[in-house]
């Protein structure tokens, strides 16, 4: 037993030596590939930096390249040539146009058409003297002397104000006229919610955070326009009110109220919903909810009362350009946004601030702008009212000033593109001319009109105007504007 303990003992000094000198050569071996790879990486590295091998590293100065002076340079390409405004239209074929219409049965006789040339010359008529109901085209007036006097670069900003400390503090809610805020976040992609009351309580909930503060009671200020907000014959054309509600300091989705269902690109919609009657009240209490989420109780119901003097905004939202909205009022024929426009234009120019000091400040601009105002009432800034009458000449001679370089430009890019975009959408009847024409449509119950700008086919320019009242077939009628619009770019 003694012998094999010993050999036992032997044996395994044995393995121990062994393993120990396997772990030493494999050491060894590390030790000196690594030395190896390090060496060779110095050594490329110094044969890079003098240039003797390839690589990014260099010793030497860089040479910067120079490059001759310009002798001369090439003139820039013209994308579109300029619009030819002498070339002359046709005027029998004009007129063969305008027989055409008043051919249809349809149409009856209480119309009047207007085709002028790009100089505004008139080249052919029917009765374009006579005063007319013209619906929605009333809104091109608006446009056009909107346009002309306010910045449509600037936006509408809508705040929120803070007063007191502790929780006793209250927040005021300022609206400047944004009536397309976003229940949401800001939207930088649209119009319409483009300013988001989601985002505004998000900043103004951190701004309440970093005073400690987390109760306040909410009011809202709906004083940038005072009362009346409604035209006073806009209620016979304005049943349920479906297509026009009160002008005010802020309003979500113009006081579209839409089912839980309705799903739709904010700015591209076809279908109108009833509107909120109490659309600044609505606007303040989803700015409550917001708030709510955001970890700020709210005590009891917004109300309404003008911000103290002095105070300034904890956080603000700015709506999409005046241009764009402009744009979004008149694609979807807005009769608030188009009185709102009537309104803000009211307030730059010191007239009341009323639907009367809207339409009198329009039709002084008008007045500036060289358009005839001749036989016109405005019982609103929309056309949606009853009572309003006006000249196809006026009409004409407001599209006129949309196709000159100035400050129509907004209203002339805000137009309905038939075939496209806008209330004209579905209103050509001939596809080769899709992109040439832009227009604005009016309807009432016996109304149907038109009135827009067309690029001809032949080159050069042309503003028409077209109002049919009481037609024998409203429909119809409607369908002969579309053949004669769809027509004039063949001029």
């Amino acid at each position: 037993m003694t012998v094999r303990r010993k050999e036992c003992v032997v044996g395994a000094r044995v393995e121990l030596r062994r393993q120990q000198r396997t772990q030493t050569n494999r050491l060894l071996r590390i030790a000196i590939s690594s030395a190896v790879t390090m060496l060779l990486v110095i050594g490329y590295a110094i044969g890079d930096m003098t240039d003797v091998l390839p690589g990014v590293l260099t010793l030497s100065d860089v040479a910067n390249p120079s490059y001759a002076s310009p002798q001369s340079a090439r003139a820039a390409s013209v994308l579109t040539g300029k619009a030819d405004r002498t070339r002359a239209i046709d005027a029998t074929a004009a007129q063969q146009l305008i027989d055409a219409f008043a051919a249809d049965p349809s149409v009856g006789t209480d119309f009047s058409i207007v085709i002028a040339d790009a100089k505004g010359t008139v080249v052919a008529s029917h009765e374009p003297q006579t005063q007319r109901e013209p619906a929605s085209t009333m809104k091109t007036l608006t446009a056009l002397a909107a346009s002309s006097v306010l910045d449509m670069g600037s936006t509408l900003e809508t705040g929120a104000y803070l007063e007191g400390s502790g929780q006793s503090a209250t927040v005021y809610l300022k609206g400047s006229g944004d009536m397309l805020l976003g229940s949401g976040q800001s939207d930088p992609n649209h119009v319409n919610g483009r300013a988001g009351l989601g985002t505004l309580a998000s900043d103004t909930a951190a701004a309440l955070n970093q005073r400690g503060i987390t109760s306040v009671t909410l009011k809202y200020d709906d004083t940038v326009f005072a009362d009346p907000r409604y035209p006073a014959t806009i209620a016979k054309n304005n049943p349920g009110n479906m297509y026009y509600t009160a002008v005010s300091s802020m309003a979500v989705d113009g006081g579209r109220q839409w089912t839980a269902d309705d799903k739709h690109d904010p700015d591209l919609f076809t279908s109108y919903p009833l509107l909120s009657m109490t659309p600044a009240v609505d606007a303040a209490s989803t700015f409550a909810q917001r708030l709510t989420q955001y970890g700020i109780t709210v005590n009891g119901s917004p109300s309404a009362q003008r911000v103290p003097q002095g105070l300034s905004p904890i956080a603000t939202v700015q709506s999409a350009t005046l241009a764009e909205i402009m744009a979004f009022t008149l694609r979807h024929s807005d009769n608030t946004l188009a009185e709102e426009f009537g309104r803000l234009l009211a307030n730059a120019t010191g007239n009341e601030n009323s639907p009367t000091g809207a339409t009198t400040a329009v039709k002084q601009e008008l007045d500036k702008l060289g358009v005839s105002t001749n036989g016109l009432v405005m019982a609103d800034c929309s056309g949606l009212s009853d009572g309003s009458r006006l000249t196809a000449t006026t009409l004409v001679e407001v599209q006129e000033r949309n196709v000159k370089i100035g400050a129509a430009v907004a209203q002339a890019e805000g137009l309905s593109i038939p075939g496209l975009v806008g209330t004209a959408k579905n209103r050509l009847t001939d596809q080769s001319v899709a992109g040439q024409l832009r227009v604005k449509t009016g309807s009432l119950a016996q109304v149907t009109s038109m009135a827009g700008n067309v690029s001809r086919t032949k080159g050069g320019l042309l503003s028409f105007a077209v109002i049919v009242n009481n037609p024998t077939n409203l429909y119809s009628a409607r369908i002969a504007i579309n053949t004669f619009m769809s027509s004039l770019a063949g001029l």
